[in-house]
């Protein structure tokens, strides 16, 4: 369906994980090895928080997002912006718009933004025309008339605030989840949701890995910078980040031995200065 990336760390330019690995996300774009397709080209989009050096994110501060509904590969404002850009925390991510039904267009390019919250996805949620109606209006009508594109995943991010994310982020993911699981039982679809999903709030960092039928899309994380440091003494990358530097992506950005890990089936981890935790999934009732 579509690739992704999230970084937390000493502050990079964007370009550093977007263009210069060897798997990179543009290569990703046009030659995906794990993804449903091989080709994500309907679109593309980066987000990011502006770098704590220059001063805390303010409550009312939004991060920025800039999104394209043409191929990655080809976009030469997006090699503009991530080779000037540098961020501590920061997503981007490609589309693949097969078989989900919903337009090419800039509403529906990820990474979604509401306030201070960024999040994006990877995944569907199964015959969403059938029940798009009855999932639009379990949105808390405050934040309705923010919602500005067609597709699952911008419903599935309003259902999460919805649901408390605010106060509880796993929690509001796992109701969201157990919402759209029971509205998909009540229409008789199988396999309701199938997702890989990350969110910020501009100082945590979580990435969630859940399908209904327990075969979900790829995700991976990376191990810590210096058990990498101490495998990899000759890659000199390792020397110019910290040890709190996390990523976490659909597919690996390259074939370093011993520097992903995937992500465990019906899970979630979250990333704060450093440290990461992962947690049991488990849908609730909303």
């Amino acid at each position: 369906m579509c690739r992704w990336l999230a970084y937390s760390g000493t502050p990079i330019l964007l370009d550093e994980l977007i263009y210069k690995p060897e798997h990179s996300l543009i290569d990703q774009s046009r030659h995906s090895r794990l993804g449903a397709e091989t080709t994500n080209g309907d679109g593309f989009g980066v987000g990011w928080y502006t770098d704590p050096a220059v001063g805390p994110l303010d409550p009312d501060e939004t991060p920025a997002v800039f999104h394209g509904v043409g191929p990655a590969w080809s976009n030469r404002n997006l090699h503009d912006l991530a080779s000037h850009v540098r961020s501590h925390l920061f997503f981007a991510h490609i589309r693949a718009a097969t078989g989900t039904g919903t337009a090419t267009q800039e509403s529906n390019c990820h990474p979604f933004r509401y306030k201070q919250w960024l999040w994006m996805h990877n995944g569907l949620i199964n015959r969403f025309h059938e029940i798009r109606r009855e999932l639009m209006l379990a949105v808390d009508p405050s934040l309705f008339p923010s919602i500005e594109g067609t597709t699952d995943s911008e419903t599935m991010f309003y259902l999460a605030l919805t649901l408390g994310m605010e106060n509880d982020v796993p929690g509001a993911v796992e109701r969201m989840i157990g919402l759209v699981e029971a509205t998909a039982a009540r229409h008789g679809i199988p396999n309701a949701i199938n997702m890989t999903v990350a969110v910020s709030d501009g100082d945590r960092l979580w990435a969630f890995r859940y399908s209904t039928e327990r075969a979900t899309r790829s995700l991976f994380y990376s191990t810590d910078v210096d058990s990498l440091r101490a495998l990899h003494p000759e890659v000199g990358t390792l020397r110019l980040v910290s040890d709190e530097t996390r990523i976490v992506v659909s597919e690996p950005l390259g074939a370093l031995s011993g520097a992903w890990n995937p992500v465990p089936e019906c899970s979630y981890g979250c990333i704060r200065d450093g440290q990461d935790e992962m947690h049991e999934l488990v849908p609730q009732a909303a």
